[in-house]
């Protein structure tokens, strides 16, 4: 039984991965993309941003379809479109078919993830999720910070003229693969009662993610201040959300179970996850564009100027998966304040060699942030989750992911600003602006790091009133 366990968690780890990479990997493709299909920046960031925006529009339905009728199916299913779009992307002759593979590869990734956390929690239980959450954890950081040096790999192997396809090939065999295997060894979740997924509460949802997603991905494209007016749309149609799902728990079971939020550990673990893919995401936005664009390092060389990173973040999200159980949110809390400190040695390092020197310079600091990024991400969704019904677990992580996206779309449009902003006011000074924009990533990290506190302090207290109340033999209420 445990190896089979062992063998399922390993084709949803090569899936989450695969669906991850595809987040970052595509960056460095991008001038040969527009060579190739003589595509216009506005198409080009489509096909960047697509993905993204699909991605997060399904993850909750998707996460809720999975917990109704069995994970495994579902998860089988989103794979094998993702196999299918990756194909499609790779062959695309037009922008216009890469932009529409590009969004349906989006939503099919939105469908397997929430599953693989969904997987996790039906396979293990209480403490022994550690571990998966741990490596989980790890192929997060990885799978982000790996792949503009994986993209670049690809690109030299083939050429720059046809070696962006294959970034959208390369997954077309491991999703065959993981297909086959998957089947074998997934487990097979029992129907519970025949229940309906809510349409008008997934319109509802989808509509308001895409309209607080759109201005955030297309804030340099979209010129005019008209754009920010979606956002206080995405906030009326999302709180029409909220009453439609409290209205409708009282005839049936609500796409997302509202009450979630009301335990802390998930409330105050969803606000740190957003805050830090805020932060964390758009530091390799800034430094990707820093090093290909400013310092004229090619998408290989760019690429393994993260690796320190990456390696950190793998270490350190395995360590934390194990001993998240023995420290709780304190540990989280380290590895913010790990991560906030390399941002700013990342700053130092820059000040002190600005030019070409930068990937040397800032490869232990950004060795430092892996390793605070792994304790952040590992044992924070690993805390989030850990009070969430096994039978709701596909929707809390959907919502916990949803909440991802849009800190990594907010972060890489605050960031972006600054960084372009700063740019054009410093004429070429590269190493100046992606300084100034490291604040805002920092800022985001700080912020986190609030929360986190404010989790800790939150739950001593309400541990010490349970004390009080044993103490007076009073039964007490239960914080969190």
């Amino acid at each position: 039984m445990n190896r089979q366990r062992n063998l399922a968690l390993a084709v949803g780890l090569i899936a989450a991965f695969m669906t991850l990479l595809d987040v970052s990997i595509v960056n460095v493709a991008v001038p040969s993309i527009e060579r190739a299909l003589k595509a216009s920046p506005n198409e080009l960031q489509w096909v960047l941003s697509g993905y993204a925006l699909t991605f997060g529009l399904v993850l909750v339905a998707a996460g809720r379809f999975g917990d109704i009728h069995g994970r495994r199916n579902v998860f089988i299913a989103g794979l094998a479109l993702f196999t299918v779009t990756s194909a499609a992307a790779g062959l695309a002759t037009s922008p216009e078919w890469l932009i529409a593979a590009r969004l349906l590869q989006g939503a099919a990734a939105g469908i397997v993830n929430p599953q693989v956390v969904g997987m996790i929690e039906q396979m293990f239980q209480g403490s022994e999720r550690g571990r998966p959450f741990g490596l989980l954890g790890s192929v997060i950081g990885i799978s982000t910070a790996i792949g503009p040096l994986l993209g670049g790999l690809l690109i030299a192997l083939v050429g720059s003229h046809e070696g962006w396809r294959l970034v959208f090939f390369v997954n077309v065999p491991v999703g065959i693969a993981a297909i086959i295997f998957g089947r074998r060894v997934l487990p097979v979740q029992r129907p519970g009662p025949r229940q309906s997924l809510d349409p008008v509460a997934m319109l509802l949802l989808g509509i308001g993610v895409t309209l607080l997603l759109l201005p955030l991905i297309e804030e340099r494209q979209w010129q005019g201040w008209l754009k920010w007016l979606l956002i206080p749309a995405a906030a009326l149609v999302l709180t029409g959300f909220v009453h439609w799902e409290r209205r409708y728990r009282r005839r049936g079971e609500p796409l997302f179970d509202l009450a979630l939020f009301q335990r802390r550990s998930y409330s105050l673990g969803s606000l740190i996850a957003l805050l830090y893919f805020a932060g964390f995401t758009a530091l390799f936005f800034i430094f990707t564009l820093f090093l290909q664009n400013g310092l004229h390092y090619s998408a290989l060389a760019a690429g393994i100027s993260v690796t320190p990173f990456a390696v950190g973040s793998a270490l350190s999200a395995i360590l934390g998966g194990r001993i998240v159980n023995r420290f709780g949110r304190p540990l989280v809390a380290i590895g913010l304040v790990l991560v906030a400190i390399a941002l700013v040695g990342i700053m130092v390092a820059l000040h002190f060699v600005p030019g070409r020197g930068a990937p040397y310079a800032t490869a232990a600091p950004l060795l430092l942030a892996g390793i605070g990024s792994g304790l952040v991400i590992t044992p924070n969704q690993t805390l989030t989750l850990a009070e969430v019904p096994v039978e709701r677990g596909g929707a809390a992580a959907g919502m916990l992911q949803t909440g991802q996206r849009i800190g990594s779309a907010a972060g890489i449009a605050g960031v972006g600003t600054v960084f372009f902003s700063a740019l054009a006011a410093t004429h070429n000074g590269w190493s100046r602006a992606f300084r100034d924009a490291l604040l805002i990533a920092l800022g985001f990290v700080l912020i986190a790091f609030i929360a986190a506190l404010a989790d800790i302090f939150v739950g001593r207290r309400g541990r010490g009133r349970e004390r009080d109340a044993h103490a007076h033999g009073k039964p007490s209420e239960q914080g969190g």
